[in-house]
């Protein structure tokens, strides 16, 4: 299993130059990836901007969008965007897609948000015509760049059956998001038999994201309490690992669960906890954990 870290791209505030400091960082200390993760209605900085800061200052992690709110995007434009960042970066990022939750994303770019998940589908056509070079849109040109590897790699997010005929067509494995370990298991399996019964070769990719701490418990549920709100905040709080035991026990539970990339996402601003982390769950043979 490969470790990631999130970018602190949703965390309050958060001076510019942390982002690129904290991709440089991750990388030193040997971690797989840097993600982000998506809001438009607050005040975080976009995924993809984050994800082209770190590539600037790195030049091995994957970059993954973990996940992005797709519909709410224009797909001409996140098809342009996307291709930019991985041919910025070298063919380093990965889109994970998903419709979310949150009617205020919508309402704020005035996009729908009961015919996302429709929109979405209808999207993932256009977006991967765009990878194609297939004029789009009206254009009298490619929309370009495209990718390095003729496309971007595509994780989608959700616990639905739309979702999982996404990954099937579309995408290059799931995403569990920051659902518990035994809540993802039931639906890893679910991904396995949908994926063999599409007749898709090899297995699909499987990432999990989970929320720490080590530092500032104060700075950490303000951030949490604030983006999720106090319910589903104090939930995610209460079972947050805070220390480098609960850390490994963590990542033991869901490279037991056969996940591929664990994504370790922070909730202090503090570059202290890209160190605590790496000191607490990566080996010292590098960022792969038997």
């Amino acid at each position: 299993m490969d470790v990631g870290i999130g970018l602190p791209n949703p965390l309050l505030d958060v001076p510019g130059e942390l982002l690129p400091a904290w991709a440089r960082r991750a990388e030193e200390r040997g971690f797989a990836a840097v993600a982000t993760i998506d809001r438009i209605a607050y005040p975080s900085y976009e995924s993809l901007v984050a994800l082209a800061a770190a590539a600037a200052v790195t030049e091995r992690v994957e970059l993954l969008t973990n996940v992005l709110l797709g519909p709410t995007r224009d797909p001409v434009l996140l098809a342009k965007q996307a291709a930019s960042v991985d041919r910025i970066s070298g063919g380093r990022l990965t889109l994970g897609l998903g419709v979310g939750r949150r009617d205020d994303d919508y309402a704020a770019t005035g996009r729908g948000f009961h015919d996302r998940g429709r929109r979405l589908d209808r999207d993932l056509e256009t977006i991967h015509a765009a990878w194609r070079g297939e004029l789009v849109a009206g254009a009298r040109h490619p929309v370009g760049p495209p990718p390095v590897r003729g496309t971007v790699p595509i994780l989608f997010g959700g616990m639905s059956e739309a979702s999982l005929r996404r990954v099937v067509r579309w995408g290059a494995g799931w995403t569990a998001g920051s659902a518990p370990a035994e809540q993802v298991a039931p639906f890893l399996d679910r991904v396995r038999e949908a994926w063999a019964a599409a007749g898709r070769p090899g297995a699909p990719r499987l990432v999990a994201l989970v929320y720490f701490a080590v530092g500032d418990a104060a700075e950490a549920e303000r951030n949490v309490r604030t983006y999720y709100g106090d319910e589903a905040g104090a939930a995610i709080l209460a079972r947050m690992p805070k220390d480098a035991a609960a850390l490994r026990e963590t990542r033991d539970a869901y490279a037991a669960l056969g996940i591929d990339l664990l994504v370790f996402d922070p909730t202090v601003a503090d570059l202290a906890e890209v160190d605590a982390l790496a000191d607490a769950v990566l080996g010292p043979g590098g960022p792969r954990v038997p």
